[in-house]
């Protein structure tokens, strides 16, 4: 490869043709939805999304999120710019009571202290507070105890998931400023050339506000009082505002810087002395003063990625020699002290050319890329000696590329189902619970709502079933009618819904005054419920992800025929379910939680106990905690034709679907392979038996 201009433009257009726009529902915004929902049941704040999720509309190839930033704060505290009036109107998050706590400056620049100042009170018959002032001067705000629980990552919480594949979480506990600060007050009116950001852009960074979190500054964290009470002022909103609204060059630009210094281990949170090093946020800050003190052209004209990328990085080197990162906001702040670690990250900046760079996009970025994809497409990397070749490679892997987003959805899609149902059996289920988990998965489709209310209505079934009648019909009424007023269900659905307050009504004054209730009717209608709501789901599964895989939509139907003891139904269902998937390469597959335990008979709530008694380290993972629409529709086909007494003739042919079947599942999924062991060995018994009768006949 010797044209090193033919080089650049392979990887600029491969860049361009693999940074596809970000979907509503992918692993990251499912993700960030679990957490949120999460956060805000556990602690009553308020979440928002921060970060790389809220950052980038594009999703590059290579990973662009390392961590699931959420910061949340009390609805019940708020914090006003030193000498601002108290707001008298506040957003409906917050509570009737709200305490005001004022911004009081530090000696240092972006750190603050909040001194308590003002009580507002809602009145009861408006949306306006009352104000009353402290007489005398109020208490500072110290951290909160919630923090102290957890590993500390600057002023973030680190929250590993358990789900197999999910990232950890920074939960960042805040408290909310609705205006913008004193201290970035030169921000929105300072001088610019090139027109970014633009006024539309610069006033809803102003009416968003900001917040502040509990750190202090490096130099003051060994003085216990100041670190107790010193806070940051954050502008992680603002940041999100500006950043959306950068071009897509601009967004990939901070995406491979992101990388290229992360993998040269350029960037560190801090160095095991505590001296100060690179981070993400300096990348951030150098992105965000490069696009105002650029224009558009700089970007676009003669577009070569290779060049934007050397040229920040040598400003960042400038940056780091003179010891200045100018913070972006708040022009008296530097964000970085003389070290000797600074000085020898700047040279090694300086170092980086354009063959630098160009041979780290092909030998790392590239190659990476392609590992991602089919083996076939990742052997073209091993030959890339001539431009022409390397040329074929990367279009193999933008091939690849163009024909993944949808399975990529469906996977998040699954993953949020699993989430859901895995969550929703750790959390009591009560009405604030089914209101935070509605809140957070409309963000993301608001058709898993349907979903979630089959989950809950048969986690009360469960619990109903199981006793602790009153406590649970009287939350299920506020349930129910919380789904009925959603109005997001068809016809059917709501008449059932309407069904299940009546009879809850009615069962729960007969619960009050009779320790005997008949709980049978009530049960039997909120599993009703939830089957319909499932088959909606399922339709609409099939209707976005009919094309990349098969999916069936009468699994739960058939599943409920079964626990109802129709199995002429079941067997109708079950025997064209199988056919239908038995040679389907994508299939659905079904969470075996409590929950959806009550559906299914006894056989499987035993190899579901076995499988989590003998591999307790797989819980985490989805594969393990579930059974695909096959082989349920194989272990019921089964368990039907048992016992409505099927000839040799369909048990044998059965035995040959369970074969296919087995032979498609990998070796690890545990509940699949013991449910279709068990399916097979009854068959084989119950044609031994048959065969046994038959020759004891004959003779």
């Amino acid at each position: 490869m010797t044209d090193e201009r033919v080089v650049d433009e392979i990887v600029t257009n491969f860049l361009f043709n693999t940074c596809r726009l970000c979907p509503r529902l992918s692993t990251y915004t499912v993700q960030a939805a679990v957490v949120c929902a999460v956060v805000a049941i556990k602690s009553g704040n308020i979440p928002t999304v921060t970060g790389s999720v809220a950052e980038f509309y594009i999703e590059p190839m290579l990973p662009h999120v390392g961590d699931v930033d959420v910061m949340h704060h009390p609805n019940d505290v708020l914090v006003i710019p030193q000498g601002h009036p108290p707001p008298t109107q506040l957003p409906a998050e917050f509570y009737n009571y709200v305490q005001v706590f004022e911004i009081i400056d530090s000696h240092l620049p972006a750190y603050v202290y909040l001194q308590l100042r003002y009580l507002l009170t809602k009145h009861s018959d408006s949306d306006r507070y009352n104000v009353t002032e402290y007489e005398k001067q109020g208490k500072g705000l110290r951290t909160t105890n919630e923090l102290r629980k957890y590993k500390l990552h600057g002023p973030a919480c680190m929250h590993s998931r358990e789900s197999v594949g999910c990232l950890s979480s920074d939960l960042v506990p805040c408290v909310r400023c609705l205006s913008w600060p004193l201290q970035a007050t030169g921000w929105p009116s300072r001088h610019r050339n090139f027109s970014w950001p633009d006024s539309a852009t610069i006033d809803r960074v102003i009416n968003n506000g900001c917040d502040v979190v509990q750190i202090a500054h490096r130099e003051c964290k060994q003085d216990e009082l100041i670190s107790t009470f010193q806070w940051r002022l954050s502008f992680s909103r603002a940041e999100i505002t500006l950043i959306n609204s950068w071009m897509p060059v601009q967004q990939t630009v901070y995406h491979l810087l992101r990388v290229f210094l992360k993998t040269e281990r350029i960037t560190e949170n801090a160095s095991s002395s505590g001296v100060c090093t690179l981070s993400n946020y300096h990348i951030k800050t150098l992105m965000l003063w490069a696009c105002e003190l650029n224009p558009k052209s700089w970007w676009t004209d003669d577009l070569s990625l290779n060049r934007i990328c050397v040229e920040l990085l040598h400003t960042l080197a400038v940056w780091l020699t003179e010891t200045r990162c100018p913070h972006y906001f708040i022009g008296s702040c530097n964000l970085v002290d003389k070290s000797i670690v600074l000085e020898m990250i700047a040279s090694r900046l300086l170092l980086v050319d354009k063959n630098c760079l160009s041979s780290w996009f092909v030998n790392y970025y590239l190659r990476q890329t392609a590992r991602i994809c089919a083996e076939s497409v990742s052997r073209l990397f091993d030959d890339i000696s001539t431009d022409a070749k390397l040329a074929n490679a990367v279009s193999a892997v933008v091939e690849c590329r163009l024909n993944t987003m949808l399975v990529d959805s469906w996977h998040a899609f699954q993953l949020l189902e699993f989430e859901t149902a895995s969550c929703s059996s750790c959390f009591s289920v009560t009405a604030r619970v089914c209101v935070c988990w509605m809140n957070e998965l409309a963000k993301v489709d608001w058709r898993l709502t349907f979903f979630f209310a089959a989950v809950v209505f048969l986690h009360i079934a469960h619990k109903i079933e199981r006793g602790g009648l009153i406590e649970n019909l009287i939350e299920m009424l506020s349930i129910s009618e919380f789904f009925i007023s959603s109005n997001n269900y068809n016809e059917p659905t709501l008449s059932l819904l309407h069904k299940v307050v009546t009879v809850a009504s009615k069962y729960q004054l007969t619960a009050i005054n009779s320790a005997n209730c008949n709980t049978f009717q009530l049960v039997e209608l909120l599993q009703q419920s939830a089957v319909e709501l499932l088959k909606t789901f399922r339709h609409f599964e099939a209707q976005d992800f009919g094309s990349i895989a098969t999916i069936v939509t009468t699994d739960f139907e058939m599943t409920y025929a079964y626990k109802r003891g129709d199995y002429p139904r079941c067997l109708q269902l079950s025997t064209r379910n199988v056919l239908t998937l038995l040679n389907a390469c994508r299939t659905p597959s079904i969470p075996i939680f409590p929950e959806f335990i009550t559906l299914l008979d006894d056989d499987i709530v035993s190899l579901t106990a076995l499988t989590r008694i003998v591999n307790p380290e797989l819980l985490p993972d989805s594969r393990y905690n579930s059974i695909t629409q096959l082989t349920l529709s194989l272990y019921l086909m089964t368990q039907c034709q048992l016992k409505l007494r099927h000839s040799l003739t369909s048990l044998a042919q059965t035995l040959d679907y369970i074969e296919v079947a087995q032979k498609r599942h990998n070796v690890p999924w545990t509940l699949n392979h013991l449910t279709l062991k068990l399916a097979e060995r009854k068959t084989v018994k119950h044609v031994l038996q048959l065969e046994t009768v038959c020759r004891r006949s004959v003779q």
